[in-house]
């Protein structure tokens, strides 16, 4: 994949905050969106409050080194059946965003890729374009803030998915391929040297620190991506269903007002870092949390705070797709009737594609 071209990042920049600018005011076309996670698919219309959804592993398949290919069928399924679920108008316009594992599919072969989303094209009439992250941090912000409205006091929202992390604000955002499962897959990896699920636990001081060096090195890119002072709100189901109660739980005098502190979460992983799997369990039973996956969770959020010098996070859960912002992103939709130029233009930019103009295809 060619190196990032300056050019193509400041334009994706203006995109990103356009987007965010503008999206208040856009028209409803007639469009279908689908969002298109590293767990499944989301479709949306603009006229619809209805919301189908199809889980689909994306990861794994590719983590095996067998690319998309498998999981093809259920996609063109999914990209056919869930408009029909949801009643969408059939005559619209269907664009795809493609976020955590097909911007992983691309780092691993976009020719590979390439072909794939023509051939879903071909057969679905959908027109899936790999997301840069920058334009996913505008979608989440946008989508936070519409479903938040005044309850969002934060300068950003904390966004951690199966595959991805996002810290998305209304003007800078900051996005790497480090969510629950690619984050705890690393460690497996670094840890425990081995290449599928593991049970981190105990770990080790020693083992401790290497986690959270690595960590740090995962992160390094957060201060130049968010500059200016950032506070933080956690909107996603491994920080308000993972962290936040068994926190509560450890720490009675923590209340449930929305806010974690990061000395609490830091106590948590002192607490937690040294059990076993089977004690993990019995102290997340009836809260919710998944205990292959929270101290993981906490390390990654301890590192985000320590990343952006925030002392605190406020939990605000919602179900936040990026399905809003897509509907209204008439740049995504110019690339729907330039669907060839875009995959000619992927193999060639990779990422940026999406950011070129497609007013200059022939």
């Amino acid at each position: 994949m060619s190196p990032r071209r300056p050019g193509f990042h400041h334009a994706l920049v203006g995109l990103a905050c356009s987007l965010v600018a503008a999206l208040a005011l856009a028209e409803a076309p007639c469009r279908i969106a689908f969002d298109m996670g590293s767990s499944g698919i989301r479709a949306g219309h603009a006229a619809s409050s209805v919301t189908p959804r199809v889980g689909i592993d994306y990861l794994a398949p590719l983590w095996a080194g067998d690319g998309l290919e498998p999981v093809v069928a259920a996609t063109i399924n999914a990209l056919r059946n869930l408009p029909e679920e949801g009643r969408f108008p059939e005559n619209c316009a269907r664009v795809g965003g493609g976020f955590s594992a097909w911007r992983l599919a691309l780092q691993q072969d976009p020719g590979r890729l390439t072909a794939i989303l023509a051939g879903i094209s071909a057969v679905s009439g959908v027109a899936i374009l790999v997301m840069p992250p920058l334009q996913e941090g505008a979608y989440g912000y946008y989508g936070a803030r519409q479903l938040l409205g005044d309850r969002l006091k934060t300068s950003h929202v904390l966004d951690i998915g199966g595959g991805s992390l996002q810290i998305a604000g209304e003007r800078t955002a900051y996005g790497a391929l480090l969510g629950q499962k690619v984050w705890h897959q690393q460690l497996c990896r670094e840890i425990r040297q081995a290449d599928a699920a593991c049970t981190l636990q105990p770990l080790s001081e020693d083992e401790l620190a290497a986690a959270r060096a690595l960590l740090a090195k995962n992160l390094a890119g957060v201060r130049a991506a968010l500059p200016e002072k950032v506070t933080l709100t956690g909107i996603s189901r491994p920080v308000s269903r993972g962290i936040r109660p068994v926190i509560e739980r450890l720490e009675p005098a923590e209340r449930a007002d929305g806010t974690l502190q990061g000395s609490a979460i830091s106590a948590a992983i002192a607490r937690v870092a040294g059990q076993t799997g089977a004690e993990t369990r019995a102290l997340v039973d009836g809260t919710g949390a998944n205990a292959s996956y929270l101290l993981s969770s906490l390390l990654l959020v301890e590192g985000v705070l320590a990343a952006t010098d925030g002392e605190s996070l406020q939990v605000a859960e919602i179900d936040l797709t990026n399905l809003p912002g897509l509907l209204a992103d008439d740049h995504a939709f110019a690339w729907q009737r330039h669907y060839g130029c875009y995959l000619a233009r992927l193999q060639t930019l990779g990422i940026d594609a999406y950011a070129s103009d497609p007013a200059t295809c022939p």
